[in-house]
């Protein structure tokens, strides 16, 4: 979660290169909406700024983080990766070593002794090009060359549309490396607060219900939060349970003594940040629902990946102003534990446990094209 900071420019001045241009409002954000949804988007990124669905009085609310100032993204030095698409491979390489084909190739570490996100020139550190924007869809590409992420051979071209019908905002990716065979593994790191810090009583996300009805089984990682290999199961009630029933709390376990180092970082991390397997769910269905009863908002994940990411926010230091769609008079900062990131992708650092069966799906080449599909549909409990 904590990058170097690049020199990117205005953003509100980042178009699409090609002849006619979509260009963005006079917020210098690109807003798509339906009847349920209110989406906004700048390029640095390709970000989604703010979400905005109605809660159980019918008043718009902005469940997503993110800032006013659309020119502060490139400027957080802590980079928190707020609604936006690293890669060109998510989450962790370990040691920053992978093997293709018997060359070992090595990768900026950026996060203790791994690599996060492919280094600090991921792809949610570049300015992506608008290349398609209707009043209900937008769509982003980033062309990323070899070895601009250090170790990341081959050059990639890499796709985003994002869309809305109703109260549902869908996105779907694809990429292509037509050069040589690298890592391509990508996800969209959306962070919630489906109370959009406005409840009197808390700003952590404790309060917050989370179901995985498929998910008793989960990756066991070590203290950096790497997996180690080991593939283990939830027991009902236990810390890493949120498939035995509906309506457990994302807090349910901090009575827990281990719910306070759960997530490693030498016992500080509190709460989650490890990956979920999705186990023989049906075609089509919800594989999350993150829900708040103050709200009344619930959202529903349903995603062709094979797992998801749940991240607590524990490293949120409550320096990071929220929005002005946000918080009260006395909630304006992001604290520890006041939101949650949920990151549909595959196995976490997949490329170096051939035992999962993942590598061939964590590597694309010439001819063959990468394809990433999740929707969020938003309701009310």
């Amino acid at each position: 979660m904590r990058c170097s900071v690049v020199a990117l420019p205005v953003l509100a001045a980042a178009i699409s290169v090609v002849a006619q241009a979509p260009r963005p409002g006079d917020d210098g954000k690109y807003t798509i909406s339906s009847s349920g949804i209110t989406a906004k988007f700048i390029p640095y990124g390709a970000t989604l700024t703010n979400l905005f669905v109605k809660d159980k009085n019918g008043d718009d609310v902005d469940v997503v983080l993110g800032y006013d100032d659309i020119n502060y993204y490139p400027e957080d030095p802590g980079h928190p990766v707020y609604n936006s698409i690293p890669g060109r491979y998510v989450n962790r390489i370990g040691k920053g070593k992978y093997t293709i084909d018997g060359t070992t190739y090595t990768t900026q570490l950026n996060d203790g002794s791994n690599t996060l996100h492919s280094g600090n020139n991921n792809w949610s550190y570049r300015v992506w090009n608008v290349t398609d924007f209707t009043k209900d869809s937008i769509t982003f590409t980033v062309r990323d060359a070899s070895n601009s992420s250090q170790g990341m051979l081959g050059l990639v071209k890499g796709q985003v549309t994002y869309s809305v019908s109703g109260s549902k905002w869908n996105i779907k990716m694809e990429a292509t490396s037509p050069e040589a065979k690298t890592p391509l593994m990508l996800t969209h790191h959306t962070y919630f607060n489906l109370d959009a810090y406005k409840n009197p009583d808390t700003v952590k996300i404790w309060n917050h219900t989370l179901y995985m009805p498929y998910s008793k089984r989960y990756l066991v990682a070590d203290d950096g939060a790497l997996p180690t290999g080991k593939i283990g199961t939830a027991e009902p009630n236990s810390i890493n349970d949120f498939a035995s029933s509906p309506g457990l709390f994302l807090g349910h376990a901090r009575s827990d003594p281990t719910f306070a180092g759960n997530c490693g970082g030498g016992g500080a991390c509190e709460g989650y940040n490890g990956y979920f397997l999705i186990d023989d769910a049906p075609k089509d269905a919800a594989v999350v629902q993150l829900a708040s009863a103050f709200s009344g908002i619930k959202a529903d994940l349903r995603t062709d990946q094979p797992g998801v990411v749940i991240y607590s926010c524990n490293w949120m230091d409550g320096t990071a102003d929220l929005k002005s769609t946000q918080g009260t008079k006395t909630n304006r900062k992001v604290v520890r534990s006041s939101c949650v990131a949920i990151e549909a992708q595959d196995y976490v650092d997949g490329i170096n446990h051939p035992e999962w069966g993942r590598v061939d799906k964590q590597i694309t080449g010439p001819g063959q094209t990468y394809t990433w599909e999740s929707s969020w549909t938003f309701g009310n409990l």
